[in-house]
């Protein structure tokens, strides 16, 4: 009896150990697989004007995205007057890229304008709320005085200005067709819009912009990352947020000298040593530089 208990004990024993070797071999990896998520959401700021210095930042996120095989999908989070032209253009190629790799959807906070429109027109889906503004798909030109700056001498007529006025016009012209191309190719079936109707730069809220097919949906961050992650096929996941690049307070100020706007436009600046040159911007309203740093700059 004894020896026949003694047995049974071992064997119990026994099979406790093998358990608890065969739980410790299992349990690491169904530790993992409960707890690790299916990729990561990335959130890429736009609020502020859309400089170089901004563009830069925000082009090197999307392709720090793009790289990182944990990240399967990205949010862009615009809150954005819009502002130079070459980096808006910029942007929208980094975001047509970025979308032709991974979903890539559009939470409008509160602006999505001009220069900042055109960089989200390539998403798969733009979030707007209702009272966020929507639009201004246009240009504008202040066209510089021309002629020889005062107390220079220069090689050729065309040495004192960038351009004539012939010659803005036409880049205005330029570019006013390829953004309104742009946002006709990216929203094509959903546009309720002639190019006409598009070339007038009117800005619309959330709501009316739904309407018209500039934007997809009501909703908010949180609807727009869980878009973006159902595109991505991920149930669960993580959220990283990548900060609002800020622009340089010399590039606004540069911005700022002719600016009197009230569309998107274009605009002349002076540069250094009193030679005007031209700077093309894709912007809505005017920037509101403070007024001791404007009165600083003009000693």
């Amino acid at each position: 009896m004894s020896r026949r208990l003694s047995s049974t004990g071992r064997l119990v024993v026994v099979a406790a150990v093998v358990g608890l070797l065969v739980g410790g071999a299992v349990a690491p990896g169904v530790w993992e697989r409960t707890t690790a998520p299916d990729g990561q959401v990335a959130v890429i700021e736009m609020h502020s004007t859309v400089t170089a210095d901004t563009a830069t930042t925000v082009v090197d996120n999307l392709r720090e995205a793009r790289q990182n095989e944990s990240i399967q999908a990205v949010v862009l989070d615009v809150n954005s007057p819009g502002g130079s032209a070459a980096a808006s253009e910029q942007l929208y190629l980094a975001v047509k890229r970025t979308e032709q790799v991974m979903p890539v959807v559009v939470s409008v906070s509160g602006m999505a304008a001009s220069g900042s429109y055109y960089m989200s027109a390539p998403a798969d889906e733009i979030y707007v709320t209702p009272a966020s503004s929507v639009g201004s798909i246009g240009v504008r030109a202040t066209l510089p005085a021309g002629g020889v700056p005062s107390g220079q001498v220069v090689t050729g007529p065309d040495k004192g200005s960038t351009a004539t006025e012939a010659e803005v016009r036409q880049q205005v012209e330029t570019l006013r067709r390829a953004f309104v191309g742009s946002v006709v190719a990216e929203r094509d079936e959903s546009l309720a819009l002639t190019r006409s109707e598009i070339s007038y730069a009117k800005v619309y809220s959330g709501a009316r912009s739904i309407e018209l097919g500039l934007a997809d949906s009501i909703g908010g961050s949180d609807t727009a990352i869980a878009a973006a992650a159902e595109r991505a096929g991920m149930s669960d996941y993580a959220v990283t947020r990548m900060e609002s690049p800020q622009p340089n307070l010399l590039s606004q100020l540069g911005l700022e000298a002719e600016s009197a706007a009230e569309t998107s436009g274009v605009h002349a600046t002076f540069g250094n040593h009193g030679t005007e040159t031209v700077h093309y911007l894709m912007l809505h309203g005017s920037l509101d530089v403070p007024r001791e740093v404007t009165h600083n700059a003009s000693r």
